[in-house]
């Protein structure tokens, strides 16, 4: 039997893995790949995919389920951790780069609506390719990670709305009023119907049915569960994705959601690239040949134009100057959500198929260039940063924001130690240094910690201590310790960097989360590297020694030669001479026991001298509870009372044949 579909599957697959073999190996991300993959068997190349329309219909299921996930991992509890982060940051960026957009679209002669949808178009970023390039480079946890996943996921939450504003922008409607009030009626019964299915008639029914362990019964009921709310909001005129979007929402909302994620993944993974092709198979190659230099010139201008507005973000939001280039850098490409959006534009007739493909050549070349903004984006950065512009500006923000001498560096600081970042482990070093009296400065970029630290009248700097004056500031030539407890980890290495040049006799100690980190950070200057991963290892490996009954002294003797030794025993390169002692084995057959004095026993009324039980039974007894007190090591006087729990230590054959003995 032919299949007509399946044959240009396998063309898909099969080119899809080669193409993204090769991407991998030069370090592009997936999605361009798939992109790439488009183009290639596209109508305008070489046409090997003969049933676009039967691939379409498989990217659509993609977008279902890309929705689906984003509703998924999205957590209105965690999201109000960061809801300043995400509303504000996310709020400026969006609607400044869509008012800027909106106008140079009017310029240039696009109606309003189309102009109000190009906005749009530019203001999403991409998440997968960002989120990616930040996990690889172990960013996430950086200040500026942090900013940029807040943005993002604002920008994720965004797309649904405009998804439904995008009909009315058409102009389809005489009725622009009554279709606005109507779309907010919608989204109220929407947001009831969400609650009320979320909380009380989803987790039962997810409940009965996880009590099953039907893995199969699991995986089909979330897939119908996605569907069937698709098909619902695409009944009531809303879109098959928004419909996929609540169902998330609503599995998110109760204790099956990572199961959830785990199972839908696979699939996400297989359709979703079926989008992403169908995409490419869109862009026509020789428009872009024929047009490349208006091309170029519209994605340099994209490109400024969303660095700009990531950094006005990040500047409203209060953040240190590295953070705010860094957001606009990495923030500065069209994203995947706004091939979606194009999609239901173009079929809605609210841009021309020209207009369409300006924005695809577009959108995969400023996604092209993202891994190579970020690989060079901390020394973009540090150039930035060394411009006298920068400086003044920065000196603007201290000033404007703390009038405090100790922010302004007109106070002096000697023989201090310089505790750079005031998350745990830096609030953990000033307890320390207050309970011994030893004087310290704080460097801190959260101008909200600042100030509340200001009110308890602590010595703390606002400032990114990537910066040397701020170093300065906070007297780092008459220092005798710095302490570098930053998430950053290539923010780490300038700031260890600029200590040692700084000052030579500075002794520096340095936080890591990360092993490979502890040999460049030494070479860099930093005298101790405390690693946070070698740091747990000890710790557990400490527990477990001693479950093994080894002498304390003697895990501490080799927890020391560890730390000592920069950790090299446990990174494979150093051998610990030392032999543990492991009284384990010798200790394998004795065992201690409690036992209940009940009426009756014969030990009841009698003192431990009397019993004499080490002769009489070759056990000792080592404490007695007697309701609510512990007597340890009894004296040999201690009557034994009715109701008490004796503790005994013996073998266990002679503890066996003692309880039986007095029982």
């Amino acid at each position: 039997m032919h299949i007509p579909l399946l044959a240009d599957l396998v063309v898909i697959l099969t080119l899809s893995v080669a193409v993204i073999w090769i991407f991998d190996r030069i370090k592009f991300p997936a999605i361009l790949g798939f992109l790439i993959t488009g183009i290639i068997c596209g109508p305008y190349l070489l046409s090997l995919v003969k049933n676009v329309h039967d691939v379409e219909l498989l990217a659509e299921i993609g977008v279902i389920l890309l929705l689906f996930t984003i509703g998924l991992e999205f957590s209105i509890k965690e999201l109000l951790k960061i809801k300043r982060f995400v509303i504000l940051g996310g709020l400026i960026q969006i609607s400044l780069t869509i008012i800027i957009v909106y106008f140079i679209s009017i310029y240039t002669g696009f109606s309003e609506s189309e102009s109000i949808f190009i906005g749009f178009l530019i203001s999403l970023s991409s998440t997968a390719i960002v989120l990616k390039l930040l996990q690889a480079g172990q960013e996430m946890d950086t200040p500026h990670g942090k900013v940029i996943l807040a943005i993002l996921i604002f920008q994720d939450i965004i797309v649904v709305p405009m998804m439904l504003i995008v009909p009315i922008l058409s102009g389809d409607s005489t009725n622009l009023t009554g279709e606005i009030s109507f779309l907010l009626l919608k989204g109220l019964v929407i947001i009831i119907a969400v609650y009320l299915v979320s909380h009380y008639i989803m987790p039962k029914l997810l409940y009965e049915i996880t009590k099953t362990k039907n893995k199969e019964l699991f995986l089909l009921s979330i897939i119908v569960v996605c569907f069937l709310i698709g098909w619902a909001t695409s009944s009531i005129g809303l879109s098959l994705s928004l419909g996929a979007f609540l169902a998330g929402l609503i599995i998110s909302e109760s204790e099956y959601s990572h199961q959830a994620i785990g199972n839908i993944i696979p699939f996400k993974v297989i359709f979703e690239s079926f989008f992403f092709v169908s995409i490419g198979m869109l862009l026509d190659i020789n428009f872009v040949i024929q047009n490349f230099p208006v091309i170029l010139l519209i994605s340099c201008l994209v490109f400024i134009l969303k660095f700009f507005t990531g950094w006005i973000s990040a500047f409203v939001l209060k953040v240190a100057s590295r953070t705010m280039v860094l957001t606009g850098l990495m923030l500065a490409q069209v994203g995947e959500f706004s091939f979606i959006l194009s999609k239901i534009g173009l079929s809605e007739n609210l841009i021309s198929n020209e207009t369409y493909q300006y924005f695809l050549s577009v959108t995969i070349i400023t996604m092209a260039i993202t891994p190579f903004v970020y690989k060079f984006g901390h020394k973009i950065t540090h150039t930035v940063l060394k411009t006298s512009l920068n400086k003044k500006f920065e000196s603007y923000i201290t000033s404007k924001n703390f009038s405090d001498p100790s922010i302004s560096g007109k106070k002096t600081y000697k023989n201090h130690i310089i505790v750079i970042g005031y998350g745990l482990n830096g609030r953990n070093v000033v307890k320390a240094a207050n309970y011994a009296l030893l004087p310290y400065v704080i460097i801190e970029t959260n101008p909200e910690v600042v100030r509340e630290e200001l009110k308890n009248n602590r010595p703390i700097i606002f400032g990114d201590a990537y910066n040397e004056d701020v170093l300065i500031s906070a007297g780092v030539k008459t220092g005798k310790i710095a302490v570098v407890a930053i998430s950053d980890p290539l923010g780490t290495r300038r700031v260890v960097t600029n200590l040692r040049l700084l000052n030579e006799n500075l002794f520096i100690i340095v936080r890591t989360k990360y092993v490979q980190e502890i040999e460049t950070l030494r070479k860099l200057g930093a005298d101790d590297v405390v690693s946070e991963e070698f740091e747990t290892s000890i710790e557990i490996f400490a527990h477990v020694l001693n479950r093994y009954m080894i002498p304390i002294n003697d895990i501490e003797q080799f927890i020391n030669v560890i730390r000592s030794d920069g950790y090299e025993v446990l990174r494979g390169f150093s051998e610990y001479g030392g032999k543990l002692t492991l009284l384990e084995s010798e200790f394998s057959n004795v065992e201690v026991t409690p036992l209940k004095i009940k009426p009756g026993n014969l030990l009841t009324d009698k003192s431990l001298a009397e019993l004499d039980l080490r002769n009489n039974y070759s056990i000792t007894l080592l404490a007695i509870k007697r309701k609510d007190k512990i007597i340890n090591n009894p004296p040999s006087n201690t009557i034994i009372e009715e109701g008490d729990i004796v503790y005994i230590f013996g073998e266990k054959d002679k503890i066996i044949r003692f309880r039986q003995i007095i029982h």
